[in-house]
Protein backbone atom coordinates (compact mmCIF):
# COMPACT_ATOMS: atom_id res chain seq x y z
CA UNK A 1 0.00 0.00 0.00
CA UNK A 2 1.14 3.56 -0.59
CA UNK A 3 0.75 6.29 2.03
CA UNK A 4 1.88 9.90 2.01
CA UNK A 5 4.10 10.84 4.96
CA UNK A 6 4.87 14.55 5.34
CA UNK A 7 4.19 15.03 1.63
CA UNK A 8 6.32 12.10 0.44
CA UNK A 9 4.86 8.82 -0.90
CA UNK A 10 6.04 5.66 0.83
CA UNK A 11 5.22 2.01 0.23
CA UNK A 12 4.35 -0.19 3.21
CA UNK A 13 2.82 -3.60 3.73
CA UNK A 14 -0.96 -3.83 3.84
CA UNK A 15 -2.48 -3.87 7.33
CA UNK A 16 0.31 -1.72 8.77
CA UNK A 17 -0.65 0.09 11.95
CA UNK A 18 0.44 3.57 12.85
CA UNK A 19 2.62 2.15 15.64
CA UNK A 20 4.36 -0.17 13.16
CA UNK A 21 4.94 2.70 10.75
CA UNK A 22 6.55 4.79 13.47
CA UNK A 23 8.77 1.87 14.41
CA UNK A 24 9.87 1.40 10.79
CA UNK A 25 10.66 5.10 10.60
CA UNK A 26 12.68 4.84 13.85
CA UNK A 27 10.45 7.40 15.57
CA UNK A 28 9.72 7.26 19.29
CA UNK A 29 5.91 7.36 19.69
CA UNK A 30 6.18 9.47 22.85
CA UNK A 31 8.10 12.15 20.96
CA UNK A 32 5.81 12.67 17.95
CA UNK A 33 2.38 14.03 17.13
CA UNK A 34 0.52 12.42 14.23
CA UNK A 35 -2.25 13.72 12.02
CA UNK A 36 -3.95 11.10 9.84
CA UNK A 37 -6.12 12.44 7.03
CA UNK A 38 -6.28 15.82 8.79
CA UNK A 39 -7.29 14.38 12.18
CA UNK A 40 -5.03 14.17 15.21
CA UNK A 41 -4.51 10.58 16.37
CA UNK A 42 -4.25 10.21 20.16
CA UNK A 43 -1.06 8.41 21.18
CA UNK A 44 -3.18 5.80 22.95
CA UNK A 45 -4.64 4.81 19.53
CA UNK A 46 -1.40 4.35 17.56
CA UNK A 47 -1.35 0.55 17.92
CA UNK A 48 -5.05 0.23 17.04
CA UNK A 49 -4.97 2.58 14.04
CA UNK A 50 -4.63 0.66 10.78
CA UNK A 51 -3.42 2.53 7.74
CA UNK A 52 -5.05 2.27 4.33
CA UNK A 53 -3.84 2.88 0.81
CA UNK A 54 -3.61 6.61 0.03
CA UNK A 55 -3.78 7.73 3.67
CA UNK A 56 -2.04 11.03 4.31
CA UNK A 57 0.01 11.50 7.47
CA UNK A 58 1.76 14.48 8.96
CA UNK A 59 4.25 13.50 11.64
CA UNK A 60 5.82 16.16 13.81
CA UNK A 61 8.77 15.34 16.04
CA UNK A 62 8.87 17.05 19.42
CA UNK A 63 12.30 18.45 20.20
CA UNK A 64 13.40 19.76 23.57
CA UNK A 65 16.40 21.78 24.51
CA UNK A 66 17.54 25.26 25.04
Amino acid sequence: MRVIVNGHPQDHAAATTLAQLLERLALEPRRVAVELNRRIVPRSRYAATSLADRDELEIVTLVGGG
